[in-house]
């Protein structure tokens, strides 16, 4: 199954996919002021906070949209249930990247992310549109449960029984620095693998040879059970989709540290260590 589909795979597609630009720039304004400069052709803008993640609260400052809520969003970007789509931005490609692992997750498998973003796209000598198509008429219904999740107690016990990825920064694993979440730190257990490390200077994944040994290295052998986090579960999206290129199935915790650190009885790590 595939992924990630390049700039010159999408130019060349004999029927166009669905387009979905998910622009998001943590803490950042919402990304339709840049979709409206400048968008490949036939794009949606679908506004990652309003339509692919439910208010914040205690289950974090990301929680998963409502099923039906996150359905009509997809209906009106043109999804359809036999639909290519192809997501994309113009940052790091964690926007995409949960719009991905959501319609995965809702029971959607014809879903690849390009590889690269929209800076590709204009590598490759590809046009920009400022214009804003129509709402689509999709029929896209969403059947959550297709890809695997846990809460903060399946969360600790995960990091006990396999190996629980931290896709953070590493100073905010650390618990040097917390810039977004109340408290510093990490899940007890966890292994720190910053999703920046997914990417190669131009924003292509690395290649999954590359992208199995990285994780290998992290203490993801054949068989091992993999869970993600991240702060709010969006960054811990782009981890998956880099585990699923080298190969291994992984698990997401949505709520992630945001969830983690509202309840003050949780355990805190602090330092180098996973303990």
């Amino acid at each position: 199954m595939e992924f990630l589909i390049s700039a010159a795979e999408l130019a060349a597609a004999p029927v166009p996919p669905v387009l979905l630009d998910v622009r998001y720039r943590m803490g950042g304004p919402p990304g339709h002021g840049e979709y409206a400069k400048g968008h490949i052709p036939g794009a949606r803008y679908v506004d990652l906070d309003a339509e692919l993640a439910a208010p914040p609260g205690a289950a974090g400052r990301h929680p998963l949209p409502d099923a039906a809520g996150f359905g009509a969003a997809m209906r009106r970007a043109g999804v359809g249930a036999d639909t290519d789509v192809v997501v994309y931005d113009d940052w790091n490609g964690w926007g995409p990247a949960r719009a991905w692992w959501l319609l995965r997750w809702a029971g959607h498998r014809r879903v690849r992310v390009l590889d690269g973003g929209l800076a590709a796209w204009r590598a490759a000598g590809q046009p920009l549109s400022a214009e804003e198509p129509v709402p689509g008429e999709g029929d896209f219904v969403p059947e959550p449960g297709a890809m695997p999740m846990v809460d903060a107690e399946g969360a600790a016990a995960l990091a006990r029984r396999g190996t629980l990825l931290d896709a953070r920064a590493a100073e905010r694993y650390r618990g040097e620095v917390e810039p977004i979440d109340p408290v510093a730190g990490h899940i007890p257990g966890a292994v720190n693998a910053p999703t920046t490390a997914n990417a190669a200077p131009d924003g292509t994944f690395l290649p999954a040879a590359d992208l199995a040994a990285r994780f290998a290295a992290l203490g993801v052998a054949p068989g091992t059970e993999v869970g993600v986090y991240c702060g709010s579960g969006v960054s811990a999206a782009h981890q998956i989709l880099a585990l699923a290129e080298a190969g291994i199935p992984a698990t997401l915790y949505p709520g992630s540290w945001s969830e983690w650190v509202a309840d003050p009885t949780r355990p805190i790590a602090t330092g180098p260590s996973p303990d």
